[in-house]
């Protein structure tokens, strides 16, 4: 009897102890967990910041850019292009002044040619630093002249389709998208050796635009997304807050992704 009082006394003694040690080791094990919980968290507002500060240098920097294109732009219409015009005008005037001279006409005939091609050449070179038609007329026209001249040439034929959902959109991003066209344009014509282009513009329900780029060329492998012009084009799809997709397969194949909920500009 007095052995069953001891074991009785020994575990009231113990149960408390032992439900002591149990609260314990939970108030540990919630501590801890709690504890991760926070680490984590912090580790994604950290990550956060990080690419949130990454995105703002991207785009800081690709405002510079934009701004120098803008400035050597002007200086090359307004100075060099006035100089060449000028030029002209002076070679026009003499070559009237000196009708009947063959000896001397040929030769400003000549020169004169050449101005003519530096004129044109400057303003093409213009344009393409700051496309004045894509500011005053918007992405579509801007994209579907291209796409004729383009086609008048002996190079690829690019299919353009653009969705009736597609109006005038914030200034930075149809910059960014007509500067990204562009690239891939230029990369099928240099270096895919191929016919046709299919280039795809749309407005998905999510408030998104999307841009698919496909041709029939050599193609390129994921991997090999390193060319400076494909990371140029990386950069500007990221600095505007969206996507780029490269898939294996026949041709290149690239898909962009840009939220329309975008009200700040480059400049």
């Amino acid at each position: 009897m007095m052995e069953a009082m001891q074991d009785m006394d020994f575990l009231r003694v113990l149960l408390p102890l032992v439900v002591i040690v149990f609260i314990i080791a939970i108030g540990v094990f919630l501590l801890n967990q709690h504890f991760q919980k926070n680490l984590f968290k912090q580790k994604l507002t950290q990550e956060e910041i990080k690419r949130s500060h990454q995105q703002e240098l991207l785009k800081s920097s690709i405002g510079v850019q934009e701004t120098e294109r803008k400035r050597i732009a002007r200086d090359l219409h307004d100075e060099m292009g006035a100089s060449l015009s000028i030029a002209r005008m002076q070679l026009v005037r003499l070559q009237e002044e000196l009708v009947g001279s063959e000896k001397y006409i040929s030769s400003i005939q000549t020169v004169l040619k050449i101005v003519e091609s530096s004129i044109t050449s400057v303003r093409e070179i213009s344009h393409r630093l700051m496309p004045v038609q894509l500011e005053s007329l918007g992405l579509v026209k801007t994209l579907t002249s291209i796409v004729d001249q383009v086609n008048e040439g002996t190079g690829p034929k690019i299919k353009l389709k653009i969705s009736s959902s597609i109006g005038r959109m914030p200034w930075n991003i149809e910059l960014g998208l007509y500067r990204i066209t562009l690239e891939f344009i230029q990369n099928t014509m240099k270096h895919a050796n191929a016919t046709e282009v299919l280039v795809n513009l749309s407005r998905s329900a999510h408030s998104q635009v999307e841009l698919t780029y496909r041709d029939n060329g050599e193609g390129m492998n994921v991997k090999d997304f390193s060319g400076i012009g494909l990371r140029n084009v990386e950069a500007r799809s990221n600095a505007l807050g969206g996507t780029i997709e490269v898939f294996n397969g026949d041709g290149f194949n690239s898909k962009v992704v840009i939220p329309l909920k975008q009200s700040d500009d480059y400049e």
